[in-house]
């Protein structure tokens, strides 16, 4: 039989599966199984990916990304940055086309602004967008790894981030886009930092805004 803290971690699960996502683990999994190219790659929004999209980059919107890498990076601290921006840059021009370019910092004070995004779909997507950056020869000193969760409930709230790790180091980093609202450059932080509840001091989650009247950085 089992223990009666095994039985509240399943349910525990099922209530997030249920009520915090909205996503088809299935389509999270083909998601993570394509191979993204500029000309077709998948991006989610809706809450836990429960909206996806195909789109395609073309020449004129791939050009905005790639001056962020002009200047070669001779270190992994300073691609970090460079990855940071290009996430930004993605998520401005995806926002473009699908319609979230409203998306605004954090879940639970602007669950109802068009085109949100989750944390589920800020890491997936940033996933993918580091996945055109590696294929497309612009990362050189990071590895994509797969999505990682923080918390449980019995130590906070979930909450889902995107990761890399330095190829000569080993060490894992948190690419968390959800910090922000569209079009800002990722957050990049050593994962264990990350780990233990990291918010930048400067996010505009939990802090007062006229939603209504918010912008989206450029």
């Amino acid at each position: 039989m089992k223990s009666l803290t095994s039985r509240l971690f399943f349910s525990t699960l099922l209530l997030v599966v249920s009520t915090t996502t909205q996503a088809e683990l299935s389509d999270v999994t083909r998601i993570f199984r394509l191979t993204p190219t500029l000309g077709q790659f998948e991006v989610c929004h809706g809450g836990g990916c429960a909206e996806t999209n195909q789109l395609s980059i073309n020449d004129a919107e791939w050009s905005s990304v790639t001056p962020i890498f002009n200047v070669k990076a001779t270190n992994a601290a300073d691609e970090r940055v460079q990855i940071a921006k290009a996430i930004g840059e993605f998520e401005r021009i995806v926002g473009a086309k699908n319609g979230t370019s409203t998306d605004l910092a954090g879940t639970f004070d602007s669950g109802n602004t068009p085109g949100q995004l989750d944390c589920n779909d800020e890491a997936i997507n940033s996933t993918t967008y580091m996945r055109l950056l590696k294929a497309n020869g612009l990362m050189q000193f990071h590895e994509v790894e797969d999505t990682r969760m923080r918390n449980f409930f019995f130590t906070g709230w979930p909450h889902t981030t995107a990761v890399i790790h330095d190829i000569k180091t080993g060490e894992r980093y948190a690419v968390d886009s959800w910090f922000y609202d569209n079009g800002h450059p990722a957050t990049i932080v050593p994962f264990a930092q990350w780990k233990a509840n990291y918010l930048p001091a400067d996010s505009p989650i939990g802090k007062p805004r006229n939603i209504s009247h918010a912008q989206t950085k450029p």
